[in-house]
């Protein structure tokens, strides 16, 4: 499965795997809104993503947007594939997100 979603008490961690495009579309969304709407911190692996589609760099940002709405702290994992870091860095995902500076 290339989206999957961990939780203990403290935090959300959602896995990214391979390609991540409009067919898993669906399922991130989902996995995005429990993780946020539990309200803990959430951390997004993106080591293993071999790609993001517009549909999930779409979805992440508007992650982020409510993650820094609400006051849930949103973290990427480092490192990310450059040319995923570049994607996301254009999305206007912060350098030190994705370098864990």
């Amino acid at each position: 499965m290339p989206v999957t979603l961990e939780e203990n008490d403290a935090s959300s961690r959602i896995r990214l795997e391979g390609a991540i495009d409009i067919d898993c579309a669906a399922e991130l969304k989902a996995l995005l809104l429990q993780a946020l709407n539990s309200g803990k911190e959430l951390r997004l692996e993106i080591e293993a993503a071999t790609h993001l589609d517009v549909t999930a760099i779409q979805l992440l940002w508007a992650a982020k947007r409510e993650a820094a709405r609400s006051g849930a702290p949103l973290a990427l994992s480092a490192p990310a594939p450059e040319e995923i870091a570049a994607a996301l860095r254009e999305a206007g995902f912060e350098i030190e997100m994705l370098t864990g500076a």
